[in-house]
């Protein structure tokens, strides 16, 4: 313990043992600092946080809070942005109507409580996707440089204009009697300008995703979704199917609404079954963009990973202590046996050596940041055959002909 006064309460590992107040300090410091080492986002950004209600989403969301309200406060602008997330609902895993409301309803209050706005998404609206979504897309010009630190100097720069220019507009009505708090709160309001939403838009945004008014989809479109389910015959391939259209879904809103990045609340843990999972089902070329911290791919949307450094038993302990909020929804392999696909058996392997081996999951993990992408530019001329259809990684397929040779040689029955 840094403070050497409280008592410990959490032992991440063997001689790392915190008391409550210094494992805040290091679990919000461990976010911030990977937000500033990384220089990936920009003051003034629009950053859209995908949430899933499980813990370590609501954990993400919990510290985006702790940043933003730090960055109002201080005018650190160095990792300024502009939270809004959004939540991908889905019928595959047989709930009724009134089991998705009243999770819906769970949801909804939390994020009502973080103040910012946030949409719900259907799984049912893939039926309404552009095929667009199946293309990347050449990155626009951006109104920040390639340079970060001229773009936060901009912005501090603009944020002392309008503190003065809200300092001489108080001076002027010293007469209205305005005390010191209300002069706080105008300058917090000229400084959260651009990411404030008024009530009018507020309220359309509520309108058209609570789940107490009618739902944005048919009975038709639900039984379709279904049916694509059903159709599938192994569990593997239902997950993964489910994790593609909830990605489709996601950077659909994000093109929609005109962000730029996109948060995702993947865990030390979760990447580190991911690159073993990846491995198993013949994803080892794109290992390197789906378990970096970050992933362009899509070209225009920009996808982070700010939770990669907190392991599962981190985000568990802080949550907590801590009271975060969260909410259970069933999954597709929820009370699944161990062998029942391989994402769970990979994670059920992980997690029983994790037990007696402590350094696996960080042992896995690092091995993951040691890699590069094969993928080149977006706009390096790559063909669109070369790529997958669904995940827009390119496809490892270029053999030459000595080694096609070689393979049939040896796969090749007498």
């Amino acid at each position: 313990m840094k403070c050497k006064e409280g008592c410990a309460v959490v032992v991440i590992r063997v001689g790392d043992a915190f008391c409550k107040s210094c494992f805040r300090d290091y679990f919000v410091h461990k976010f911030r600092a990977m937000l500033g080492k990384t220089r990936l986002i920009f003051p003034g950004e629009k950053v859209l946080l995908a949430l899933s209600g499980g813990s370590t989403s609501s954990s993400m969301l919990c510290q985006v809070q702790e940043v933003w309200f730090f960055v109002l406060r201080l005018l650190d602008a160095n990792g300024e942005f502009v939270p809004i997330f959004t939540y991908v609902e889905g019928a595959v895993c047989g709930r009724s109507a009134e089991e998705r409301q009243e999770t819906l309803m769970q949801l909804e209050a939390i994020f009502q409580a973080s103040g910012f706005p946030y949409h719900i998404v259907y799984l049912e609206e893939v039926f309404k996707l552009p095929n667009s979504i199946l293309q990347s897309v050449s990155s626009s010009p951006t109104s920040h440089g390639q340079n970060y630190k001229e773009a936060v100097d901009d912005f501090l720069q603009k944020q002392r204009e309008a503190l003065i220019d809200v300092e001489q507009r108080l001076t002027v009505e010293d007469e209205r009697n305005v005390t010191h708090s209300e002069q706080i709160e105008a300058k917090f309001d000229q400084l959260s300008t651009s990411t404030a939403v008024s009530e009018e838009n507020s309220a359309t945004i509520l309108s058209e995703t609570s789940p107490s008014g009618k739902w944005p989809f048919t009975l038709e479109q639900t039984e379709a979704v279904k049916e694509l389910f059903s159709s599938v015959k192994t569990l593997t391939a239902k997950e993964e199917l489910l994790q593609t259209l909830r990605h489709h879904l996601i950077l659909h809103t994000a093109r929609n609404k005109e962000y730029s990045k996109i948060m995702m609340g993947d865990s030390c843990t979760r990447l580190a079954v991911k690159l073993l999972t990846n491995i198993s089902l013949g994803r080892g070329a794109s290992l390197a963009v789906d378990t970096g911290f970050s992933d362009n791919r899509y070209g225009d949307i920009m996808i982070l990973r700010p939770m990669r450094e907190y392991s599962s038993k981190e985000i568990a302990f802080y949550n907590k202590l801590f009271e975060v909020p969260t909410v259970f929804t069933p999954a597709l392999d929820t009370k699944a046996s161990d062998k029942a696909s391989i994402h769970r058996l990979t994670e059920s392997f992980v997690n029983k050596l994790q037990t007696d081996f402590p350094s696996t999951v960080s042992t896995v993990y690092r091995t993951s940041e040691k890699l590069n992408t094969a993928c080149s530019d977006i706009n390096s001329g790559v063909e669109q055959t070369d790529k997958c259809l669904l995940c827009l990684c390119i496809m490892d397929t270029k053999v030459g002909m000595l080694e096609n040779l070689e393979t049939n040689k040896y796969c090749s029955f007498p």
